[in-house]
């Protein structure tokens, strides 16, 4: 596993796509900050962490489309399915090396605590929590990501189907904020369980939730296992 992650990480900075990924999200947050902390002379992180976070929509893909599409179309990944190492230890591998690179694009947004904890008050539980919350957010995209890219061995399509999923999910959560007949109560029930926004939006308002942090392990857990399983599948077909 550890060899996978350690290729798949450099992979990131030998070509543009772990840069362009990270300077995207450091030039957005840095707008948000600037525009929804400078400007209107507030201590708090929320808005920008809302803001940013239909950046990461955006770009996410970028950052997953190549993790197993671009293996399956070069064939490369023959070597990996006939080796010892197993097909868990791949796939977490390959899950790790994209949130590593999401999680030091995290680090460069200290730097507005830094300028918060200078002119203002910093209030650490608050922004721990919206921190916590954003991480699992970027936890299940890459999850859903690394999912897709399993599915198809073009990188363009795996990086449509991922915004489209994440999109999807969006879609079913504004419907079930929505008012609907008694008859119709059902939707509203499917919808409120595939709640991720709902869920973090706990976060930032300062509330860490046991259940909503399982909610988002087991979400990332099932996207893991179908991964495993559709390699698993392609393992056996041409073994």
């Amino acid at each position: 596993m550890l060899a996978v992650w350690k290729r798949e990480f450099q992979n990131y900075f030998l070509t543009p796509i772990g840069y362009v990924f990270m300077a995207v999200l450091l030039l957005a947050g840095g707008l948000f900050f600037h525009l929804d902390n400078v400007l209107r002379g507030t201590n708090s992180l929320v808005q920008m962490f809302s803001d940013l976070m239909y950046v990461f929509m955006i770009v996410v893909p970028i950052l997953t489309m190549r993790l197993i599409s671009e293996e399956k179309r070069t064939r490369t990944d023959q070597l990996l399915l006939t080796s010892p190492l197993s097909i868990p230890a791949m796939v977490i591998g390959k899950y790790l090396a994209a949130l590593s690179v999401f999680l030091i694009s995290l680090v460069g947004t200290v730097f507005n605590i830094i300028v918060i904890n200078t002119y203002g008050r910093v209030y650490w539980g608050l922004i721990l929590s919206n921190y916590l919350g954003y991480v699992f957010m970027g936890c299940v995209y890459i999850a859903i990501g690394l999912f897709m890219s399993s599915v198809t061995e073009n990188q363009v399509s795996a990086a449509v189907l991922t915004f489209g999923v994440i999109l999807l999910l969006q879609i079913i959560e504004n419907v079930g904020s929505l008012q609907m007949p008694t008859y119709l109560s059902f939707i509203k029930t499917i919808a409120s369980w595939f709640s991720l926004f709902g869920r973090y939006y706990t976060f930032t308002a300062g509330i860490v939730s046991l259940a909503n942090i399982i909610y988002y392990i087991s979400f990332i857990a099932v996207l893991l296992f179908f991964t495993m399983r559709v390699i698993d599948k392609r393992r056996w077909s041409e073994g």
